[in-house]
């Protein structure tokens, strides 16, 4: 992991995130001011469960998996955040160690607000307090959201919506902004969705069959969001 000095062109790709560019401009200054830029090779950990927190981190470019692993040693992927979406907030509320594992899935580059930094604004200002509690409710939110549709929905439907919500970053993109494709495998989704690979190969393929997504290597692109709206909305989706 190798670490310099940000570019200060960064605002207008952070601001196609909803929690930054919601950020006075004062904080989005203030925020940027004491940030570097970490450069992670395919397959390195940025950071591993059980780490102290270093800070609060922004995907630039690339895809950062997060996750852990089971008894079994299996990966289990319980996230897969893309540009320009934040975290690392959690430790600094409860001041504890991380919560799972961090790695880059490819080449990827993120901005880092230092633990120091970003300490040093949250006790002079505590409207930063508000502002990183905002940040964690849009995960909190996404999070309840995503549990419903697992114990709710039938595979068809809760792979349509899955498909969406990694599209938008779960929420946390700016209004109009969307992921074409997302960096997503049948194996990850299975996992998020508690799912067998097979069933989300099953589905992928009928959906790819009614040209509502295209599946590549390492990734599916969204071809029809507006009918995978109405596929993830309908009642009796199966």
């Amino acid at each position: 992991m190798t670490t310099d000095a940000h570019p200060t062109t960064l605002a207008p790709l952070l601001r196609r995130g909803r929690w930054f560019a919601a950020l006075p401009p004062a904080q989005q200054q203030q925020l940027l001011a004491g940030a570097v830029r970490v450069v992670l090779a395919p397959g390195q950990f940025l950071f591993r469960r059980g780490d102290d927190h270093s800070g609060l981190y922004c995907v630039l470019d690339g895809t950062v998996h997060v996750g852990a692993v089971d008894a079994a040693g299996r990966d289990i992927a319980l996230g897969l955040l893309q540009s320009p979406q934040w975290f690392g907030e959690i430790a600094f509320f409860d001041g504890g160690p991380r919560t799972h594992d961090a790695v880059a899935r490819d080449a990827a580059t993120l901005l880092l607000v230092p633990r120091p930094v970003l300490a040093a604004l949250l006790d002079a200002q505590p409207l930063w307090w508000r502002l990183l509690g905002q940040l964690m409710a849009e995960k909190l939110r996404a999070l309840f959201a995503g549990l419903e549709d697992i114990t709710t929905l039938p595979a068809r439907q809760r792979i349509a919506r899955r498909l969406l919500a990694l599209s938008d970053g779960h929420g946390m993109l700016a209004s109009g902004v969307a992921l074409r494709q997302v960096a997503v495998n049948q194996a990850q989704l299975g996992a998020m969705l508690s799912l067998t690979r097979q069933t989300v190969s099953t589905v992928l393929r009928a959906l790819e069959a009614e040209g509502l997504v295209r599946r590549h290597y390492g990734g599916i692109e969204l071809l029809d969001a507006v009918a995978l709206a109405r596929l993830g909305a309908a009642p009796d989706a199966g």
